[in-house]
C-alpha cells in the first residue's frame, strides 16, 4: 500500500486535475477526488468576489462547453452557463431538437460536437442516453446534469453545503424522507464515500433497488452505515439534515395523484421536524410546497435550500476546473 501523503505536503485541490474524462455519476471520483472538488469549491466560492483577478478565473481559457438539455431547468442552466464564463470559457446551447438525437443519432451528435467544444454538459432521461454519448466522444468531457437515475452535480452541492454546516461529514447523519429517486441515489453515494450516514425513509416500493442498495453499502467508509425506515419519525431521530425532494419527478406526471396519497405520511412539516431537533432542513428544489413540504419547514430557520442553489455554482465551477481546466 502506497504511503499515506500527510495534510501538511498533500497539494492543494487546486493543483490537481481529475483521473476521470467523464463526470456521469458521483461513482466517477475517488473519495480523495470528491473530497478535492469540495475543497475547490469553497477556494472558489471564498474567491469569487476578486472577480476576473480570483482564482479559477482563466482555466476555461479558449475552451467552450456546449449545454445539452432535454429537461427544463433553472439552477442547472443558469449556475452552469455562469460556472464557465466565470472560468474565463465560453458556453453554446444547441437547439432542443438537433441535441440529442432526434434529428441524428446521438453518436452522431456526439462526434460533431467534440470536434468543437471541450465539454458537454448534458441533462436527459435515461442513463444509458449519456453512456452512449460519452462512449461516441472520447476526445471530450461529458457532465451528467441530470438523468433519470443519478443527479451527482446535485450531490456535489448538497455535500458542500453541509460540509459548511456541519464543518465535517464523517460520522454525521442525513435523513432523506421520500422516494429513493436519482437525487437519493447521488446524495447516498457521496455521503456515504465520505463517511456519513445516511436514512432513508420511503413507502413500500420506493425505496432503493436492491441493487442500488447493495451498492450503496459497498460504498461506506469510516463506519457509515446505510439505514432504510417505513416511519419518518424513527428515520430523523438523531439526525444532521433532514433532505426530501418532489414526490413527481419529471416524467411521473401520470402517477401524480397516486403518489400524493402513497407520499402524504411522508411530508416534512413542522412536527417532524420538531422530531429531528436541531437538523437542518435540505430541499434540492424545484419544490411543491405545501406536499412534500411546508412553507413553515421551507422558510423557516433550519432551512438552507438556498444556500445548497447558491452552491450549485461553486460545486460545479470546481468540478468544471478539475476536469477539464486542472491548475490555471
Amino acid at each position: 500500500m502506497p504511503a499515506r501523503v500527510s495534510r501538511s505536503t498533500r497539494p492543494s485541490p487546486a493543483s490537481r486535475s481529475l483521473r476521470t474524462q467523464h463526470f456521469l455519476s458521483i461513482l466517477d471520483l475517488t473519495p480523495g477526488e470528491l473530497a478535492d472538488v469540495l475543497a475547490a469549491a469553497q477556494q472558489l466560492k471564498k474567491d469569487r468576489v476578486r472577480g476576473a483577478r480570483g482564482f479559477g478565473a482563466t482555466a476555461l481559457a479558449g475552451q467552450h462547453v456546449a449545454l445539452l438539455f432535454e429537461k427544463p431547468s433553472l439552477r442547472t442552466r443558469c449556475t452552469f452557463e455562469i460556472a464557465v464564463r466565470e472560468l474565463g470559457g465560453d458556453v453554446i446551447a444547441p437547439p432542443q431538437d438537433v441535441a440529442m438525437g432526434e434529428r441524428e443519432p446521438i453518436a452522431d451528435v456526439a462526434r460533431n460536437l467534440e470536434r468543437w467544444v471541450s465539454g458537454v454538459v448534458i441533462r436527459t432521461f435515461a442513463q444509458e442516453r449519456l453512456v452512449e454519448f460519452a462512449a461516441a466522444a472520447p476526445r471530450v468531457h461529458v457532465v451528467n446534469a441530470l438523468t433519470d437515475e443519478e443527479h451527482p452535480c446535485q450531490a456535489l452541492a448538497d455535500l458542500l453545503t453541509l460540509q459548511e454546516q456541519l464543518g465535517t461529514l464523517k460520522g454525521q447523519t442525513v435523513a432523506f424522507i421520500g422516494d429513493g429517486n436519482n437525487v437519493a441515489t447521488s446524495l447516498a453515494q457521496g455521503a456515504l464515500m465520505l463517511g456519513m450516514h445516511v436514512h432513508l425513509a420511503a413507502p413500500d416500493g420506493y425505496e432503493f433497488r436492491p441493487e442500488i442498495e447493495d451498492q450503496l453499502r459497498s460504498l461506506a467508509r469510516h463506519d457509515a452505515a446505510l439505514t432504510t425506515y417505513r416511519d419518518p419519525v424513527k428515520a430523523v431521530d438523531g439526525v444532521a439534515a433532514v433532505y426530501t425532494d418532489a414526490w413527481t419527478s419529471m416524467g411521473q406526471e401520470a402517477e401524480a395523484q397516486h403518489r400524493r396519497k402513497v407520499f402524504a405520511p411522508y411530508q416534512v412539516n413542522e412536527a417532524l421536524m420538531a422530531a429531528a431537533g436541531d437538523a437542518v432542513f435540505m430541499h434540492c428544489l424545484p419544490a411543491h410546497r405545501g406536499e412534500e413540504a411546508t412553507d413553515a419547514v421551507m422558510d423557516g430557520p433550519s432551512s438552507i435550500i438556498f444556500d445548497q442553489a447558491e452552491n450549485r455554482l461553486h460545486a460545479q465551477k470546481a468540478l468544471l476546473m478539475l476536469l477539464m481546466g486542472g491548475t490555471q
